[in-house]
């Protein structure tokens, strides 16, 4: 699995974080996602789809 994001995109809703902490994190000076494993375990691929279903701005991207 492979993981990439838009910090472009991303809103600092923070609902990533809180799907998949392992994978995500925020900017303290601005809430943006950090990208913390590009390339999660089988272990967290839940976690992780969960991340960028719930993301309001799109900017998860997921590849198999």
């Amino acid at each position: 699995m492979k993981v990439l994001i838009d910090q472009g995109k991303c809103v600092a809703a923070g609902s990533c974080v809180m799907a998949a902490e392992a994978v995500f994190d925020q900017r303290d000076e601005d809430g943006v996602v950090v990208l913390l494993n590009p390339d999660p375990g089988a272990d967290l691929a839940e976690d992780v789809r969960e991340a960028a279903a719930v993301c309001p701005a799109q900017a998860i991207t997921v590849k198999d």
